[in-house]
C-alpha cells in the first residue's frame, strides 16, 4: 500500500527518525504492565515498537487513509484499531474502566484539548508520554516565577509530576513543521484532592492567565462577577468585595503563584462568595 500523505488540517506531521520514534515509545516504560492507548499513530512508526511491550495496545486515529494503512501493516491489531475522533471518546470503556497509559506523536493544533481530556479522566490515566511542540511543552513543565508558566502549568502540576524529557528538531518530520518539538512524560502525584472546589480552581486559573499582566485584584473580577450575578438571580444582594481584594496576595500576577496557593486562593474566594461558585 502506498504512504499516507500528510493532512496539513489535521496537524499531521509524520516523525521520519525510527531511532526517536524508539525513544518515544520507551518513555512508557516508567509506566510498567499497564495497557497502552496510542494517539494518532499516522503510519505506525511508533507503533511498531509498542507492539513489541508485550501488554495490550489500542489506538485511535482519525484519518481514513491512516486507518487502512495500520490494518494493511499491523494485522495483529486489526480488533484495537479504533477509527475515531478521541477527543470525542469515552475513555472508560476503552480498556474496560482499566487504568492506561496515554502516548502519541500529538497533532499539534490539539495538544492542549488531549490534556484536558486527560485531565478529566486523570483517575484512569496515571501515565501520560509523548511529543508536542516545544513551546507548549515547557509551559507544561515550567514552575511559578517563569514567563512559560500558564493556565496547562498550574491545572497538570496539580494532580501530575511533569518530565521534559528531550527535544526534537524539525528536520526528521515529513513535513518538517515549523517549530521544534519535544517529549514529555506526566505521571500522577500523590494529590487525590485538591482540597477546594476544582470546578472554581480551573476557573480562578483560566481567568486569570487570560489576563496574566493584571495583578490578581483586576483579573478575578469576572469570577467574582459571574458569583453577584448568580446572588441576584436568587434574589440574593451581592456582596462588596473591596476588603477582600486588599488582601496582599490580590497584588500578585498569576504567574507568581504556586499549585497550593492557587489552591488557597480558591478557597479564599469559595468563603468570599458565600461558600457556592
Amino acid at each position: 500500500m502506498k504512504t499516507v500523505k500528510p493532512k496539513k488540517f489535521l496537524g499531521q506531521h509524520f516523525l521520519k527518525d525510527l531511532q526517536i520514534a524508539q525513544d518515544i515509545a520507551d518513555t512508557v516504560d516508567a509506566c510498567p504492565g499497564l495497557p497502552i492507548l496510542e494517539v494518532g499513530p499516522g503510519m505506525g512508526v511508533m507503533t511498531q515498537f509498542l507492539v513489541r511491550k508485550e501488554r495490550p495496545l489500542k489506538v485511535v486515529e482519525i484519518d481514513f487513509e491512516s486507518v487502512a494503512y495500520l490494518r494493511e501493516n499491523f494485522p495483529q491489531l486489526e480488533e484495537n484499531i479504533i477509527e475515531d475522533d478521541f477527543l470525542k471518546m469515552h475513555l472508560e470503556h476503552t480498556f474496560d474502566g482499566q487504568p492506561f497509559v496515554l502516548t502519541g506523536n500529538y497533532p499539534y493544533n490539539i495538544s492542549s484539548q488531549i490534556f484536558f481530556k486527560m485531565l478529566d479522566y486523570k483517575d484512569l490515566i496515571p501515565c501520560c508520554t509523548g511529543m508536542i511542540q516545544k513551546e507548549v511543552a515547557e509551559r507544561i513543565a515550567a514552575g511559578p516565577g517563569s514567563k512559560t508558566y500558564g493556565i496547562l502549568s498550574v491545572l497538570i502540576q496539580a494532580w501530575y509530576s511533569v518530565e521534559y524529557l528531550f527535544t526534537v528538531h524539525e528536520h526528521v518530520f515529513n513535513p518538517p513543521p515549523k517549530v521544534k518539538s519535544a517529549v514529555i512524560r506526566m505521571t500522577r502525584n500523590a494529590t487525590t484532592e485538591l482540597g477546594c472546589d476544582e470546578r472554581l480552581f480551573r476557573q480562578i486559573a483560566k481567568t486569570t492567565f487570560n489576563q496574566r499582566r493584571k495583578v490578581l485584584r483586576n483579573s478575578i473580577r469576572p469570577v467574582l462577577a459571574d458569583a453577584d450575578n448568580k446572588a441576584r438571580l436568587q434574589g440574593r444582594s451581592p456582596r462588596d468585595h473591596g476588603a477582600f481584594l486588599a488582601a496582599d496576595i490580590f497584588g500578585r500576577r498569576p504567574e507568581q503563584l504556586s499549585v497550593a496557593e492557587f489552591v488557597e486562593l480558591t478557597n479564599a474566594v469559595t468563603e468570599e462568595i458565600g461558600g457556592k461558585s
